[in-house]
């Protein structure tokens, strides 16, 4: 068993609806709705127009920049708009709509590299980059990012499958339906970076994946090792992690590559599989459909656009007494406005609560447990951290009390007793940040080039 770290909590893990389901390919909806930034960073310049004819897998966003990720047709079919639609993330966000023509036409530039175990580290990077890859796993970094900045640098590859947020078992099921591509794309990586095993971390509530894996690991003869670790959240987080299989540690603000780690979720992987492989870009996603405002839960795999309200009728529907709707898992996923946002790269999960889930208080009050301290990955102090923001004191949430280091895993809001809204005025206080530094940055611009002028 690998080592532990410090904090975290043993939520129920409420898996069993759908940890033994079989993902289902649910059939492509009439439209697809595709925002131009599902990934961290720029977003991308749409390159079609209204009326074009599209193919999967056709590249039709344009990167914005080095750390941005180009988007692909998901469906074949015609464009129908290029305009703003609801978003995931709150608001609306410049979007192409594809009316599919369900013919399935596929690009022709798809097609397979030749001999995969003869790509260089700059051309396995190259072809990440040109399919579109990011973090699958919630964090969407563009992952061609990630290895041209590890090269040289990482003497430790992690595959994170320890999914271990409450309902979502797409990553379970993943390893137990499609081990081969798991282990095929964790060898690629052993190959580009150059070390003799890639690890994959895995809880201990998913003991047959681990077997399923092993099993092939040795068909294969993979350079692969599965870590199997303590089932506690967030044992997913990539600090703890890093912590969890190599015993390092990542510095306060710094990143894995830091600690010579290089972390990658586990579809991430299959990504660059099916990109290597199959010559795929990332058109598709598993989402786990669950929660007790869902009628039939399960594992779907869609179309990447697919609006949440198609997902949600392939699981027989919503109960009426649903009161909330979250992307994501509930210690980190996002409440969502409305069923028209469509399912992006970094969507997991889709929950629906009907039941009792939701605790709220109307007028929270810190009793000073100091649970949130004891449960905190990191070792922060939420109880401070929470007490600063609320008088608008964000320097010392940023300076003294480190808040900026918080990963926003909800353990302390999750743990207290006061029902404090803590993760949620962490991500405020965190935000307010940010906007003081851009700020900041765009005063010292102007400043500068004003005094350009007056010498000039």
């Amino acid at each position: 068993m690998a080592q532990a770290f410090f904090g975290g909590v043993h939520p129920n893990d409420m898996k069993a609806a759908t940890n033994e389901k079989a993902i289902e390919q649910i059939k492509a909806p009439a439209q697809v709705v595709i925002p131009m930034s599902m990934h961290i960073g720029a977003p991308c310049k749409p390159i079609v127009a209204v009326g074009d004819k599209v193919t999967i897998g056709q590249k039709i966003g344009e990167p914005g920049g080095f750390v941005s990720a180009p988007i692909h047709a998901s469906v074949s079919g015609t464009v129908k708009a290029v305009e703003p639609r609801p978003f995931s993330m709150g608001g609306t966000f410049m979007s192409v709509v594809i009316e599919n023509d369900f013919q399935n036409t596929v690009c022709e530039d798809i097609k397979p590299v030749a001999d995969p175990d003869s790509l260089t580290p700059e051309q396995l990077t190259e072809i990440v980059k040109n399919a579109g890859i990011v973090g699958q796993g919630g964090a969407t970094f563009p992952t061609h990012v990630k290895i041209s900045s590890g090269l040289g640098k990482v003497d430790y590859v992690l595959i994170n499958a320890a999914e271990c947020e409450p309902y979502i078992t797409g990553d379970h099921r993943t390893c137990l339906e499609r081990p081969e591509q798991v282990i095929k794309g964790a060898a690629l990586l052993a190959k580009c970076f150059g070390v003799d095993k890639v690890y994959i971390g895995i809880e201990a509530n998913k003991q047959n994946a681990a077997d399923q894996l092993n099993k092939t690991i040795a068909e294969l003869n993979a350079p692969v090792v599965v870590e199997v670790l303590h089932t506690r959240y967030p044992q997913g987080a990539e600090k703890q992690l890093v912590q969890a299989i190599s015993g390092r540690q990542v510095p306060s603000g710094k990143l894995p590559a830091d600690a010579g780690c290089c972390i990658f979720n586990l579809n991430t992987t299959c990504a660059i599989y099916r990109a290597v492989y199959e010559g795929m870009p990332v058109v598709s996603k598993i989402v786990t459909v669950s929660g007790s405002g869902v009628i039939e839960p399960k594992n779907l795999e869609c179309p990447i656009g697919t609006p949440i309200s198609c997902l949600f009728d392939e699981c027989g529907g919503l109960k009426e007494e649903t009161y909330k709707l979250i992307m994501g898992g509930p210690m980190m996923g996002l409440a969502q406005y409305s069923t028209e946002v469509s399912v992006g790269k970094g969507t997991g999960a889709m929950l629906a609560f009907a039941g009792d889930e939701e605790k709220y208080v109307a007028e929270p009050q810190c009793i000073r447990c100091g649970k949130c301290v004891g449960v905190c990955p990191i070792r922060l102090e939420p109880v401070f951290m929470y007490k600063y923001l609320m008088k608008g004191n964000w320097e010392a949430f940023r300076d003294q009390l480190h808040g900026m280091d918080c990963i926003e895993c909800g353990a302390c809001t999750y743990t207290c007793p006061a029902r404090l809204p803590l993760t949620h005025a962490f991500r405020l206080g965190k935000q307010q940040v940010n906007n003081a530094r851009m700020a900041a940055q765009a005063k010292a611009k102007a400043e500068a080039e004003a005094a350009a002028k007056k010498e000039a």
